[in-house]
């Protein structure tokens, strides 16, 4: 009886520890893919060399989320942005971190507070909480990332929530919104997002923002409910293309060749992870609610690059990045208005009316600068023009630097040198002998130089064209893009 009595409690003990084992095993297993050993789901041998970047990317462990990384719409009371698309609105307690896994819910809440506010979506002008007049408590959540980055391999292994409530795994920069996917689980209204399909956009956010904003998309039918199990979907954006994965297989290729000035994906974006109402898919019933959008794993990869000017500052694309001051929480992709976060090159009244960026010229990106020339009756009528970075955008250590530009020459009469001078400490480059230089295509031109001492917090830099490096009367245009400085 005593060995009897003895042998479920072993088996049962036995069960135990390997249920314990297992889990834990799991956990480790976890633990270790948020080093930088693990690769992409698309390339696990990497062959392309990624480095992952563990300030974005989060495995979400723990019992909450890590506000370090993200921001979660609705916390304290603050938005960014906007408050989620009405009829439902992001609330804060729908941020949920559980068994390594990030849950953002879509609830049911008729005694949830929500904003006595519409929210203008295109020809639609919605009230939260209300539809038609009717209420419909629904509230959602959404999380955005704290730190921006320019091209990288992205990837989410995720879920759907099985009800007619999105779950979007996209992003926003400077004039431009990438989604990655927009899935529904169980949509109500046969439409451009199915339970079984897949949806990819970029929309372009340069000023006039009128709707549609769309420049290209990409729609894919897959063999699986997205509610139903857990798959890895990922997006490889480079300078000139864009690449989307499915359990590690590409099921498409953006190339910049291809949608010409419509790239929009030049500048650095960050990360969002939320739930929509679309309501031209259905509105979600009362009785599906509460369902969960899951998110194992957010991760993103880059490749090293010896630019020091990298990520922040760089071309003539959009503005320089101060990313240890916070976002200004009303601040949307088409805003061109400088803050603590964001700040533009500048151009003084007198230089204008020769220097400008512009869009369309250019040997990456869509944009460069202009100098626009002038004709045979004409000169420069001040001495020099320049433009001027902001005070802060350079952060270079000291010791021996290689500054290097691209230059495009048109026929005719140039300027022989461009000057750029490193403000603090001060150092000064001349690019000289440019009428030697090939015409009518981009060519790299470069110079060495030497630093004793690392950028001050006020170093900046200034590119300036001067008359006496000109021709009298009949300057021929120019144009400079991607700057880069090497150690």
């Amino acid at each position: 009886m005593k060995s009897f009595t003895l042998y479920p409690l072993v088996v049962l003990a036995l069960l135990l520890l390997h249920t314990t084992a297992s889990s834990a095993q799991k956990k480790q297993i976890k633990t270790l893919t948020s080093t930088s050993k693990i690769h992409p789901f698309s390339d696990p041998t990497n062959e392309g060399n990624w480095i992952l970047n563990e300030e974005i990317s989060d495995e979400f462990e723990g019992t909450e989320i890590d506000t370090t990384k993200w921001f979660v719409e609705g916390q304290n009371g603050d938005y960014y942005i906007w408050k989620g698309r009405a009829p439902s609105q992001f609330a804060p307690h729908n941020v949920i971190v559980e068994d390594g896994v990030l849950k953002l819910r879509t609830q049911w809440e008729p005694d949830y507070p929500f904003a006595k506010e519409n929210y203008a979506d295109g020809s639609n002008n919605d009230t939260y909480g209300v539809f038609e007049g009717e209420p419909l408590p629904v509230t959602t959540a959404g999380v955005v990332g704290k730190k921006r980055f320019l091209n990288g391999y992205m990837e989410v292994k995720s879920k759907q929530g099985n009800a007619a409530i999105t779950g979007a795994f996209w992003a926003i920069g400077y004039e431009q919104e990438l989604d990655v996917y927009e899935l529904m689980g169980n949509p109500k209204i046969d439409g451009n997002i199915k339970a079984n399909s897949y949806l990819a956009t970029a929309h372009d956010w340069s000023p006039p923002a009128v709707r549609p904003t769309k420049v290209f998309n990409h729609v894919e039918s897959l063999p699986f409910r997205t509610a139903d199990d857990f798959h890895v979907y990922g997006a490889e954006w480079g300078k000139d293309f864009l690449k989307l994965f499915i359990d590690g297989k590409m099921v498409h290729h953006f190339t910049q060749d291809q949608v010409g000035t419509d790239w929009v994906l030049n500048n650095p974006m960050e990360i969002w992870l939320d739930s929509e109402i679309f309501k031209w898919l259905g509105l979600p019933h009362k009785e599906e609610l509460p369902v969960d959008f899951e998110i194992e794993y957010m991760r993103v990869w880059q490749k090293p690059t010896s630019n020091l000017l990298a990520p922040a500052f760089y071309g003539f694309e959009g503005p320089i990045l101060f990313e240890e001051n916070p976002r200004p929480l009303k601040m949307v992709p088409e805003d061109s208005e400088p803050n603590d976060y964001q700040k533009f090159w500048s151009i003084d009244e007198a230089s204008s009316q020769y220097l400008r960026i512009v869009h369309g010229d250019y040997a990456s990106g869509v944009n460069s600068l202009k100098f626009t020339g002038y004709g045979k009756n004409d000169s420069l009528a001040i001495n020099t023009v320049k433009i001027i970075s902001p005070k802060g955008a350079l952060k270079l250590p000291a010791g021996q630097l290689k500054v290097s530009m691209k230059i495009w020459l048109d026929q005719g009469r140039v300027a022989d040198k461009i000057h750029l001078t490193l403000t603090n400490p001060m150092i000064k480059v001349v690019f000289s002998d440019l009428k030697k230089l090939p015409r009518r295509k981009w060519v790299h031109v470069e110079a060495t130089v030497r630093r004793t001492l690392a950028s001050k917090s006020d170093d900046q830099m200034i590119l300036e064209i001067k008359k006496e490096d000109l021709p009298a009367t009949k300057a021929a245009k120019f144009f400079i893009d991607d700057i880069e400085i090497k150690k």
